[in-house]
Protein backbone atom coordinates (compact mmCIF):
# COMPACT_ATOMS: atom_id res chain seq x y z
CA UNK A 1 0.00 0.00 0.00
CA UNK A 2 2.60 2.38 0.77
CA UNK A 3 4.64 1.99 -2.43
CA UNK A 4 1.62 2.78 -4.62
CA UNK A 5 1.22 5.54 -2.47
CA UNK A 6 4.97 6.35 -3.01
CA UNK A 7 4.36 5.72 -7.01
CA UNK A 8 1.13 7.93 -6.83
CA UNK A 9 3.42 11.21 -5.41
CA UNK A 10 5.94 10.35 -7.69
CA UNK A 11 3.39 10.40 -10.92
CA UNK A 12 1.50 13.32 -9.41
CA UNK A 13 4.97 15.82 -9.17
CA UNK A 14 6.14 14.47 -12.31
CA UNK A 15 3.30 16.13 -13.82
CA UNK A 16 2.99 19.31 -11.72
CA UNK A 17 7.04 19.77 -12.44
CA UNK A 18 6.28 19.86 -16.70
CA UNK A 19 3.44 21.96 -16.38
CA UNK A 20 4.28 24.27 -13.41
CA UNK A 21 8.20 23.95 -12.92
CA UNK A 22 8.25 26.61 -9.74
CA UNK A 23 4.88 25.16 -8.09
CA UNK A 24 6.02 22.02 -8.08
CA UNK A 25 9.32 22.59 -5.35
CA UNK A 26 7.18 23.35 -2.75
CA UNK A 27 4.90 20.17 -2.80
CA UNK A 28 8.25 18.07 -3.52
CA UNK A 29 10.06 19.73 -0.64
CA UNK A 30 7.59 18.41 1.65
CA UNK A 31 6.90 14.72 0.40
CA UNK A 32 11.06 14.61 1.38
CA UNK A 33 10.17 16.02 4.54
CA UNK A 34 7.47 13.21 5.42
CA UNK A 35 9.62 10.56 4.16
CA UNK A 36 12.98 12.16 6.09
CA UNK A 37 11.10 12.26 8.92
CA UNK A 38 10.14 7.96 8.25
CA UNK A 39 14.16 7.32 7.62
CA UNK A 40 14.93 9.35 11.03
CA UNK A 41 12.52 7.16 12.99
CA UNK A 42 13.64 3.78 10.99
CA UNK A 43 17.02 4.58 11.85
CA UNK A 44 16.82 5.23 15.60
CA UNK A 45 16.63 1.19 15.68
CA UNK A 46 19.93 -0.66 16.98
CA UNK A 47 22.33 -1.67 14.08
CA UNK A 48 21.32 -3.38 11.14
CA UNK A 49 17.46 -3.09 11.85
CA UNK A 50 18.06 0.74 11.82
CA UNK A 51 19.93 0.66 8.27
CA UNK A 52 17.18 -1.79 6.96
CA UNK A 53 14.04 -0.20 8.66
CA UNK A 54 15.08 3.38 6.96
CA UNK A 55 16.34 2.75 3.73
CA UNK A 56 12.89 2.15 2.12
CA UNK A 57 11.88 5.54 3.39
CA UNK A 58 15.42 7.06 1.87
CA UNK A 59 14.99 5.60 -1.44
CA UNK A 60 11.73 6.74 -1.89
CA UNK A 61 12.46 10.46 -1.20
CA UNK A 62 15.07 10.05 -3.95
CA UNK A 63 12.76 8.68 -5.91
CA UNK A 64 10.29 12.07 -5.31
CA UNK A 65 13.39 14.00 -6.06
CA UNK A 66 14.14 12.59 -9.22
CA UNK A 67 10.36 12.79 -10.07
CA UNK A 68 10.37 16.26 -9.86
CA UNK A 69 13.58 16.91 -11.67
CA UNK A 70 12.79 14.95 -14.29
CA UNK A 71 9.31 16.73 -14.85
CA UNK A 72 11.42 19.89 -15.02
CA UNK A 73 14.55 18.73 -16.91
CA UNK A 74 11.77 17.95 -19.64
CA UNK A 75 9.85 21.08 -19.32
CA UNK A 76 13.03 22.61 -20.02
CA UNK A 77 13.63 20.67 -23.17
CA UNK A 78 10.33 21.27 -24.76
CA UNK A 79 11.21 23.70 -27.57
CA UNK A 80 8.07 26.62 -27.15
Amino acid sequence: MVIVGVIAVCVVLLVLAFLLPRLSRHPQRGAQRALGVGSRAGSSAPGKLGRLLSKPFRSSSRAVGRSGSAGRRARGRMPF
